[in-house]
């Protein structure tokens, strides 16, 4: 994700150089692929074009729900270390403070968390409370673990209680959703494996059967009846994939 002023907006995402001309790139050969095989038109390759768009769309909700899920495995593992650093005698604010060298060695300085720490930090050097910040960041991803953890921490502040317990038990359940999570993704890697190569089947038929049997689809190229036939035959490809897609990409 390139670099911003200020926080990110975790619902959307903004493609680097590289990573714009890249999809763009596979967006090009996507088109390119369904112009030559299901009309074998410039003009279709050209009326096609706003689907570079649209892949490149897609491509932004992909990685920004990556990027929520990474945040989310990352949060889990910074309340336990905040958890930890606060038994060992630090208070709230800097046990956030220190657990930047903690995260920064397990995920790297480039990783989500590392750049929220960040912003966590310069807050509480500027009097902002560590409450405000976390609702702040729950806002921004939309992840509802960091929104309860926020209330959470309100309530534990309100009613004095054991802060640190509290943070050590909220880890814990968030950790089990996490793994519960992971498990339901492992189940569905192999549907999600299918689904891609089921995505391919029909231009690998379509390839083959006019590559061994020369002229077999030339009636189907450059006449009216034709282009709508196959026009019609992509329509139910696209709404097959969409459907696919909503099936095998579940959110817990």
């Amino acid at each position: 994700m390139s670099k911003s002023c200020g926080p990110p907006d975790y619902s959307k995402y903004r493609l680097r150089t590289d990573e714009r001309i890249l999809y763009a790139g596979e967006g090009l050969l996507i088109v390119s692929l369904i112009a030559y095989l299901f009309y074998r038109s410039w003009i279709a390759w050209i009326g096609l074009m706003p689907l570079v768009f649209l892949f490149l769309r897609k491509k932004k909700t992909e990685l920004a729900q990556k990027q929520r899920q990474e945040l989310s495995l990352q949060f889990k593992d910074l309340i336990l270390t905040v958890a930890a650093n606060q038994k060992a005698g630090y208070s709230v604010e800097n046990a956030f403070r220190e657990s930047y060298r903690d995260m920064a060695m397990l995920y790297g300085e480039d990783a989500v968390i590392c750049r929220e720490l960040k912003y966590i930090t310069a807050g509480l050097d500027n009097n902002v409370t560590p409450e405000k910040l976390l609702y702040h960041l729950g806002a921004r991803s939309g992840i509802a673990d960091i929104i309860q953890f926020a209330d959470v921490f309100v309530i534990a502040k309100r009613s004095g209680g054991s802060m640190t317990e509290i943070l050590s038990k909220t880890a814990e359940v968030i950790e089990q959703k996490t793994e519960t999570d992971k498990e339901i993704q492992l189940m569905l890697g192999a549907k999600k494996t299918e689904q891609k190569i089921m995505n391919i089947v029909p231009f690998v038929i379509i390839f083959y059967v006019g590559s061994t049997s020369k002229g077999f689809f030339d009636i189907l190229y450059h006449n009216l009846l034709g282009v709508v036939i196959m026009t019609v035959c992509l329509g139910f490809y696209f709404a097959a994939y969409t459907l696919s897609e909503k099936i095998v990409n579940i959110e817990v």
